[in-house]
């Protein structure tokens, strides 16, 4: 069964449901833009979370220093690095890191086997020159299912939500899906009627 992350959790309500619908990780994005969350609101979110849950700091280009104390903070479990960080800064982090890739055409896919053994998952979302992600775009999937021989865990993003969510997941095959302006009432705040029926599409 393909694994559900929720990204762009602001407050405690949504992560709530997002848990209480069948979500295996959710996210809390760091870098600037409409859903950045500070460490100390994400760790009170987090610690009223039930166990086995997974939790994730999105960071854009972050000092590594910084990340480790964001990490320690709010005991999260993985960090998603969503700039232009090498394979050896993500190593830095196993086994708790996940490399995004934002895919403008087939040359983005250049060097992905390059983060094999260093990442624990590569993360492929739309690109767009206003926005490092969460922009509602989606890219050709084709593109995805070619990624995948890279070897690493592949995790689906840009643009998924209800509506083409069993699409995306018939045609990828991805190990996990990441899902955040399809299932938003605005950026930073969760539509829960579209949660409930993103998982209801998958079958939770």
């Amino acid at each position: 069964m393909v694994k559900v992350k929720i990204c762009g959790i602001t407050n405690y309500s949504d992560a709530l449901v997002a848990v209480e619908s069948g979500a295996d990780a959710l996210g809390f994005i760091f870098a600037s833009g409409p859903r950045h969350i500070e460490p100390p609101e994400a760790r009170e979110i987090i610690c009223g979370l039930p166990p086995f849950i997974k939790t994730v700091g999105v960071f854009v280009d972050e000092d590594p220093e910084r990340i480790q104390e964001i990490i320690s903070c709010c005991s999260l479990d993985l960090v998603q690095l969503h700039g232009n960080e090498s394979p050896d800064i993500c190593e830095r982090f196993m086994p708790g890191v996940i490399k995004a890739v934002r895919v403008k055409d087939r040359s983005s896919l250049r060097g992905l086997e390059d983060y094999k053994g260093k990442v624990r998952g590569i993360l492929l979302d739309a690109y767009s020159e206003k926005a490092a992600g969460g922009t509602g775009m989606t890219f050709n999937w084709d593109l995805a299912v070619d990624a995948k021989g890279a070897g690493i865990p592949l995790i689906l993003a840009g643009g998924l939500g209800p509506s083409n969510i069993t699409e995306a997941v018939s045609r990828v095959e991805p190990y996990a899906v990441d899902v955040s302006s399809g299932v938003e009432e605005r950026p930073g705040k969760k539509n829960h009627a579209l949660i409930r029926e993103l998982f209801e599409k998958l079958g939770r």
